[in-house]
């Protein structure tokens, strides 16, 4: 899951932006207001985390502008302002979620993960079931028929994007735009290995190949 983390104040950008990485998500990082209304525009990111206090443009104005312009993108709101008429002004923007400076970054993946679970139409559950498989994104483990099956990094994100598009055909490129940030160099090879190493650990059957179209998860499970 590719994610845009839009803060201005470096050394909370780069805490956050670490953390994001070590739970499997791509971020790109962005400081200034208008940078990221360019971005958020034309970049297919998966979940946007926005500071309101911005310098170049307000966050308010930038959300007010993606959401004018069509952007669906779920965004969650991160500001040191905690008065109630603030909260409810970046709501009525169009803001999907609120989390008021200081806070704790478990709060914050757990937001996250909200989020990416309800915009995909999955429930809030401890763990992400599709296909007859449990992912626990905490442990970044799989369990398939009550047993463990350890998976590498690249092989969780990947999976926990699949779980999250059941039954859907997804391009190699479409993969690689959603799993990598934008300063990665994105190898449909590499995509295509980690795939085969899923099929090894949980069956050949959990993940088809549709020639010319990409993958389709689930598509041979009940």
């Amino acid at each position: 899951m590719r994610l845009l983390l839009v803060e201005d104040h470096v050394p909370l950008a780069d805490e956050l932006t670490a953390a994001l990485t070590r739970q499997g998500y791509a971020v790109d990082w962005l400081a200034d207001g208008r940078d990221a209304l360019h971005e958020g525009q034309s970049e297919p990111y998966d979940l946007i985390i926005l500071d309101l206090g911005l310098p170049g443009l307000p966050g308010i104005d930038v959300l007010q502008q993606w959401r004018a312009g069509g952007v669906t993108t779920p965004v969650l709101i991160l500001t040191a302002r905690s008065s109630w008429a603030e909260r409810i002004e970046g709501l009525k923007a169009g803001a999907d979620d609120y989390l008021t400076k200081p806070f704790h970054p478990e709060e914050l993946q757990l937001r996250v993960q909200a989020l990416l679970r309800r915009s995909h139409g999955h429930a809030n559950q401890p763990v992400l079931t599709s296909a007859g498989l449990q992912l626990d994104e905490g442990r970044q483990c799989v369990t398939r028929d009550g047993v463990d099956i350890q998976l590498t990094a690249a092989e969780f994100r990947l999976l926990r994007y699949f779980m999250l598009h059941p039954q859907q055909i997804l391009s190699k490129s479409h993969l690689s735009e959603h799993l990598y940030d934008g300063e990665t160099e994105r190898d449909s090879n590499v995509l295509e290995v980690h795939v085969n190493h899923l099929r090894r650990k949980l069956g050949r059957d959990v993940i088809e190949t549709r020639r010319g179209q990409g993958y389709i998860f689930g598509s041979g499970t009940s």
